[in-house]
């Protein structure tokens, strides 16, 4: 299916994103935002407009003010370009366990158009409706599934069951990877420190896991601990840690 590709290509002003944002636009779907509510709504619309009349090219100097009635005061220019329908790059996470934790995790995340996030549970009824820019993968060894990902992955374990949580901390820590945070509480982390010890990995290696994850100030609901995760996925201190690993 073709999209639209929205770009924001100029900006003078006070304007809502800057430029380089994008957004794609499908018939029935958007990925990202450019943002500004109304403009976004207008770039939607013209975008939709090209791909029902064939289109693969048009450029478009909005006066936020004069044009859509926004306070903001400045002007932008948007390049719409007919774009593959193919997932849209970046970070990769990889996000382990469906259940209540990991679909608040996806729910906050997966409208970050700087994220292409993996979802991964043992069958597929343990998933909800997946959003159309998160990648469902079904997998009943959850650990073999690993090799899969690509080596700057980020992970987040959120799995049922502490054993499977062990297995994917055992097969990280055996390879290459981004940042990894496992959901738990202090005692279980210093069981699983011991375990991963006993497993063979150094002091070191097993400190490249994060638990608990989320932020304890915002307490246990699923929810809260997704915002706390997005939090840290967020933070310049978290894109030095990558930048540094």
């Amino acid at each position: 299916m073709r999209a639209i590709r929205v770009t924001i290509a100029h900006a003078r002003g006070s304007v809502p994103r800057g430029v380089g944002t994008a957004m794609l636009v499908w018939p029935d779907r958007t990925r990202g935002t450019i943002g500004g509510g109304a403009l976004e709504w207008m770039a939607m619309e013209e975008a939709r407009a090209m791909l029902a009349d064939g289109r693969d090219r048009a450029e478009r100097l909005v006066p936020l003010g004069p044009a859509l009635g926004q306070c903001c005061g400045g002007a932008v220019t948007l390049d719409f370009a007919l774009a593959e329908d193919l997932p849209v790059s970046g970070r990769p996470l990889w996000i382990w366990g469906a259940g209540h934790v990991g679909r608040a995790l996806v729910s906050v995340l997966a409208p970050l158009e700087d994220l292409s996030i993996t979802w991964v549970d043992v069958a597929p009824d343990r998933f909800p409706e997946i959003p159309p820019n998160v990648t469902r993968l079904v997998a009943a060894d959850m650990p073999r599934a690993v090799a899969h990902a690509p080596d700057a992955a980020e992970h987040i374990i959120v799995t049922y069951s502490h054993e499977i949580d062990l297995a994917l901390c055992h097969a990280l820590l055996g390879r290459a990877t981004g940042p990894v945070g496992l959901i738990g509480s202090e005692t279980k982390w210093a069981r699983f420190r011991a375990r991963l010890g006993a497993l063979g990995h150094a002091p070191a290696t097993v400190s490249r896991i994060a638990c608990p994850i989320g932020r304890k100030a915002l307490g246990k609901h699923p929810q809260a601990i997704a915002v706390g995760v997005a939090a840290e996925l967020l933070s310049p201190a978290r894109d030095r840690e990558r930048a540094a690993g």
